[in-house]
């Protein structure tokens, strides 16, 4: 399957669940391509096509799931915040990744 939400999907390493919690959307919509017409789908995959970019898909999906400045940005999708999301990348784009040791 070739849509945008699956693109969405596959760059951000989203679970199917996940993918139907921050598109507001079941399964079937998602499969169907129904979705393809939504604005936030469409801003979302060109935020993170931006930050792709920057930093490639899988430094993205590992991103995503680490607690940045203002919180774990995947927290932030499933929240539906995209304004927080946003702040995310743009942190991203202003300090990179950052991985702080834990020891």
């Amino acid at each position: 399957m070739d849509s945008p939400a699956v693109w969405l999907m596959q760059r951000l390493g989203l679970s199917d669940e996940e993918l139907c919690a921050v598109l507001d959307a079941d399964p079937l919509e998602i499969i169907t391509g129904e979705l393809d017409h939504r604005p936030q789908l469409r801003i979302l995959l060109t935020l993170t096509e931006e930050a792709a970019e920057r930093v490639g898909d899988a430094v993205l999906r590992r991103w995503l799931r680490r607690r940045g400045p203002t919180g774990v940005p995947v927290d932030h999708l499933l929240a539906r915040d995209f304004a927080a999301f946003e702040d995310d990348l743009e942190a991203l784009a202003e300090r990179g990744f950052v991985l702080r040791g834990g020891g």
